[in-house]
């Protein structure tokens, strides 16, 4: 979806960025919840921890697999100074899975340009709530900070503009739960992270402007 614009005061301090998880800290933090039966945030179900297994094994295949558009790793690598990628995230959330590896493969292809941090949203729903999506908490959200000075400069989430849209009929079409999330799932899988490497590209190309 479109950037969203920056609130005036700062969004991220410099204590709260140096708690945050890398991706391999993000990764391992989950993986030794689900060896406990549990998953990421407060509310604690089967169901969650299900989602969770699944997103496991979704972000392990796309670790593998995604393989990012020329455009796309250039204009990273071409970038006039460093920046860190904020993203607010939860084990559990299955956009998570089918959006963070492809934002976790442009940081990796921006040879130290781009440097990832996440930090789960329901422990910071401070900061989450400076980037609702309507009145939603809808993660993934990606947020841009320039490295040296933490000026937010973008935002981008929590799903490509297509996948948003889908998602929104679906709903208002009163289409039960788990039946919307296979139909968005489906289009991720039908999508193979193209739509969300071109909303990245345009958000890329605009911090190199």
């Amino acid at each position: 979806m479109p950037a969203t614009t920056p609130p005036n005061a700062p969004a991220l301090s410099s204590a709260r960025l140096a708690a945050a998880y890398t991706y391999a800290s993000y990764r391992q933090h989950i993986d030794q919840l689900l060896a406990e039966g549990k998953t990421t945030g407060p509310q604690q179900t089967p169901e969650l921890t299900h989602y969770t297994q699944l997103n496991v094994q979704r972000m392990q295949r796309l670790d593998k697999t995604v393989h990012l558009l020329p455009e796309l790793v250039a204009a990273a690598r071409q970038l006039p100074r460093p920046y860190v990628w904020l993203i607010l995230t939860e084990g559990w959330c299955g956009d998570a899975a089918q959006l963070v590896p492809v934002m976790e493969a442009v940081a990796q292809a921006s040879e130290g340009n781009i440097e990832t941090r996440y930090l789960l949203r329901d422990e910071n729903l401070d900061l989450m709530d400076r980037y609702l999506t309507g009145t939603s908490r809808a993660i993934p959200r990606l947020v841009v900070f320039e490295a040296d000075t933490l000026t937010e400069v973008a935002a981008w989430g929590p799903r490509p503009a297509p996948a948003q849209a889908l998602l929104l009929r679906l709903k208002g079409e009163g289409m039960p739960h788990d039946e919307y999330i296979t139909q968005i799932h489906s289009w991720y899988a039908h999508d193979k992270t193209q739509t969300t490497q071109q909303e990245l590209l345009a958000l890329v190309q605009s911090l190199g402007a």
